[in-house]
């Protein structure tokens, strides 16, 4: 073999500092790649929880409608508790019982 076989050939400084910063460069790149995909996951991340976050306002509103009391209904009264009524209300606006009988043609039997 011949000398010029075996020998490294030897590159100039400048030639391996241009080599160092194109690998420099890649990996820059390869960093801006990396927070690109970094930013878009965190947004997805974020989407979801915010869409997780409305369903536990939504269950929070459907958990207080249960628990919170329903604005009264006014209870159901039987056909005594109206006539009783109807019987107190005239006789505060000044009737007497003989005039309430005569006004519903009712004869009062004692």
């Amino acid at each position: 073999m011949s000398e010029s076989e075996k020998k490294r050939v030897r590159r100039p400084a400048a030639e391996r500092a241009a080599e160092i910063d194109s690998k420099v460069e890649a990996l820059k790149e390869s960093i801006a790649e990396t927070e690109q995909k970094k930013q878009e996951t965190a947004a997805l991340f974020d989407q979801k929880i915010a869409r997780i976050q409305a369903k536990i306002k939504t269950l929070q509103a459907q958990k207080d409608k249960i628990l919170s009391p329903k604005k009264g209904r006014k209870p159901r009264r039987t056909k005594k508790q109206k006539i009783q009524e109807i019987l107190t209300q005239a006789s505060k606006s000044g009737l007497k019982p003989e005039e309430i009988a005569d006004r519903l043609g009712v004869s009062l039997s004692e």
